[in-house]
């Protein structure tokens, strides 16, 4: 008798360590609001890394979507005027009037559900951490819906900010506010390009 209390003793034991791990695995693998799953299953041929990176890619393409929607829009009634343009400033807290190239740069980020960057002051959207080192840069290694600063040798800091929508070889095409008192699509010789900063990654 004593034995297969034993034997029963054993089997439910075995039953409850059993069950705990399943259960303590199931948690571990439920992904919690905003991850992704395949982040915690742990990588199956390389799965992780196109998931992450189709993620990343589609940012990208949203945020080239929202600029190039916007093409066109220019001043309207004076420098620095016009509905569209006090929309884009509005969003970084400033009236009509203002200088708005990284106001509208902040603006697109801001419509593809990015908190940051948000500033109408050009230089703030360039910070050491965010910023490519210039070997990459003239080396083309930035991405579509990075961002590009020109430098002012008269005022001494950065002064322009636009969208990378693609690279053609040695020239940058871009979607920049302000350009021309609008919203256009430019190309830059590579070599006129001061900065570049990565805001999505």
């Amino acid at each position: 008798m004593a034995t297969i209390y034993s034997l029963l003793l054993g089997i439910l034991s075995f039953s409850l360590c059993f069950s705990t791990a399943i259960k303590n695995a199931v948690l571990s693998n439920r992904a919690t609001p905003g991850e992704s799953r395949f982040w915690e299953a742990g990588p199956i041929n390389g799965q992780i890394g196109r998931m992450y990176r189709s993620s990343e890619r589609e940012q990208r393409n949203k945020l080239i979507q929202i600029a190039t929607a916007e093409l066109g829009v220019s001043e309207e009634g004076g420098d620095n005027q016009g509905q569209r343009v006090g929309e884009y400033l509005g969003y970084v807290g400033l009236g009509m009037g203002y200088e708005w190239c990284a106001a509208f740069a902040s603006w697109c980020y801001g419509q593809a559900g990015f908190g940051a960057p948000r500033s109408a002051w050009s230089p703030a959207l360039f910070p050491k951490a965010r910023r490519y080192a210039a070997p990459d840069i003239r080396k083309g290694r930035f991405k579509s819906a990075d961002l590009f600063a020109i430098y002012s040798s008269g005022l001494r800091r950065i002064h322009h900010v636009g969208l990378v929508k693609a690279v053609d070889g040695a020239m940058v095409i871009s979607i920049e506010g302000n350009s021309h008192d609008r919203v256009e699509s430019r190309r830059r010789p590579l070599s006129t390009i001061y900065a570049m900063a990565n805001w999505v990654e």
